[in-house]
């Protein structure tokens, strides 16, 4: 795949995310959780039904921790203003239109689109009513999210959600980073060490005879170096030993 020849911050600078007469401001604030997640940051907000609407109360706690986005956030008349400086900009229209730009799965555009860098932008419909054709021709590609037959209806933020997400991915991703450290494993004395006292256990216990040992201790010996113990579990399995040997019972039934 690939891959963006610019850090993240530009990026993020050359994408867009246009919402187009919101009605609901807990949308709004959870389109800008779903961008900054994604990495980016540009959203412009065409005559949302209160032009107030980054102060409201649901948008400011849906954004949760993207209020940077949120309050960036600009508010203007038409999608003509919206598109200013964009040089590619993507319809998300559900429904068939007679004539106007060609529709696309996004996953299959995104693959074409980011081989010439340019400022795009997403624009995303009302909530009751879509797009309108007019804003649906000052696009140049529609993008229409693969779903189940029969019933396709997405919560707009849920919608802005998975465009950011394959546009992030088309871009080349973010790396996942572990939440935890990688363990210290065994070494081969800790691994010997802890054979020796399973075959001594399994000897008390008459699961193992020695004088006729045959393969269980080399099978053994190949599950725990297939296993690449750490250390942890290393002294997990010689507590179970313990914990199973007779040796304290015979112990105490001698001092009694």
């Amino acid at each position: 795949m690939q891959t963006l020849d610019f850090p993240p911050a530009q990026i993020a600078d050359t994408t867009r995310f246009v919402l187009l007469n919101t009605s609901h401001p807990g949308n709004v604030g959870s389109t800008a959780r779903a961008m900054k997640v994604m990495g980016f940051t540009d959203l412009v907000l065409v005559s949302p039904r209160y032009s107030n609407v980054k102060g409201k109360a649901d948008a400011i706690s849906l954004a949760s921790g993207a209020l940077d986005v949120l309050d960036g956030a600009r508010v203007v008349e038409t999608l003509a203003e919206a598109l200013d400086g964009v040089t590619y900009a993507c319809a998300t229209a559900m429904t068939p239109r007679d004539f106007g730009p060609p529709t696309h799965a996004p996953r299959d555009l995104f693959q074409t689109l980011v081989q010439q860098p340019q400022r795009v932008a997403f624009v995303f419909g009302s909530e009751r009513y879509g797009m309108s054709n007019d804003d649906v021709y000052l696009c140049h590609a529609c993008l229409s999210i693969p779903t189940a037959p029969g019933y396709g209806s997405l919560n707009l933020a849920q919608a802005v959600q998975l465009i950011a997400y394959d546009w992030r991915q088309a871009l080349g991703g973010f790396e996942v980073v572990s939440r935890t450290a990688d363990p210290a494993l065994a070494d081969a004395v800790a691994v010997q060490g802890a054979l020796d006292h399973w075959r001594q256990v399994l000897i008390d216990i008459g699961f193992h005879n020695p004088q006729a040992p045959q393969k269980l201790m080399p099978r053994l010996r190949q599950l725990l170096n297939r296993a690449q113990l750490t250390q942890e579990e290393v002294h997990i399995l010689r507590g179970i030993a313990r914990a199973a040997s007779p040796a304290p019972l015979a112990s105490r039934d001698k001092s009694g």
